[in-house]
């Protein structure tokens, strides 16, 4: 009996302290992996707030942080390792501040310092508009050179712009002492006109004459330097002192020509001339006089 109960109990120890091994090893290995969590997770708080730029307030907070770390660390972990994750998360502030120092502060002082030298080169005074500049500097080719005939080299400057004046000639007036069926004849004329000279003047200015009713029948002359002398004999018209042909007024003949040519007639228009073509400017002949029925 002595034996048995002996034996039961040494079975009972035995069982006994395998449990509590058994526990101890749970409990040291939970232990192990609580301590690899909290040094991961210190470590990557280290490495937030080495990158953490230095002015969202990051160095105020290191030194609790850094302090309850390194506590918690020590307090559960081997010496070795709290010493180095000690080492490690109190150098990253200082190597953040290192790298955020030269961008903050030597940059803008850089250009500042640049400025001025750039500004030299691009800005100019204001001149107010539509008013000349005095001394401005010659643009390159501004001036084409050239040899002359005796071999020796000249500059003159190159026009860049041009303003052609518009040739304006002016309008004729309506003389109310001359027939207004001139006028009507000079509208009938330039109607039927072309654009260049058909060697016809008389023979259009004279069917514009006729269909107007200014005259009742055809002149018969067939030289243009002839209607002078037919139009004042025969169908009454009379010489105007007039002797710019500018200054015609509408609806008057001018007779052109010498003794030796055949001569050019036409009648004038409000902006031109008009015979068998219409013509801004008078014809260049010698000019015999300006005729008008009154």
């Amino acid at each position: 009996m002595t034996s048995a109960f002996f034996l039961k109990k040494k079975l009972a120890l035995t069982c006994d302290s395998r449990h509590n091994l058994a526990s101890v090893g749970k409990r040291l290995a939970c232990l192990a992996l609580t301590t690899t969590s909290v040094l991961v997770i210190s470590s990557a708080g280290a490495h937030a707030q080495a990158l953490a730029p230095a002015t969202l307030g990051g160095e105020s907070r290191t030194a609790g942080t850094t302090n309850d770390v390194v506590q918690v660390i020590t307090a559960k972990t081997d010496p070795t390792i709290a010493q180095m994750t000690k080492h490690v998360v109190k150098k990253s502030p200082r190597i953040a501040a290192k790298k955020v120092e030269p961008v903050a502060a030597h940059k803008p002082a850089q250009s500042i310092a640049n400025a001025p030298s750039r500004a030299s080169f691009t800005m100019e005074p204001v001149r107010p508009m539509n008013q000349p500049t005095v001394n401005q500097t010659p643009q390159h080719g501004g001036r084409f050179s050239f040899k002359n005939a005796e071999g020796k080299k000249e500059s003159i400057p190159v026009i860049s712009q041009y303003y052609p004046k518009q040739i304006t000639y002016p309008y004729a007036k309506v003389d109310r002492r001359i027939d207004s069926r001139l006028v009507q004849a000079a509208t009938l004329a330039q109607e039927r006109a072309h654009a260049h000279s058909r060697s016809r003047c008389w023979h259009y200015v004279k069917d514009a004459l006729l269909a107007s009713g200014v005259i009742d029948s055809r002149p018969k002359t067939e030289l243009a330097r002839d209607a002078a002398s037919e139009l004042v004999n025969n169908y009454g018209f009379k010489k105007l002192s007039v002797t710019n042909p500018f200054a015609a007024p509408v609806g008057s003949v001018l007779v052109y020509g010498t003794a030796r040519s055949v001569g050019h007639v036409e009648l004038r228009t409000k902006d031109g001339f008009v015979s068998d073509f219409r013509s801004p400017t008078p014809s260049k002949r010698p000019l015999v006089g300006v005729y008008a029925k009154l």
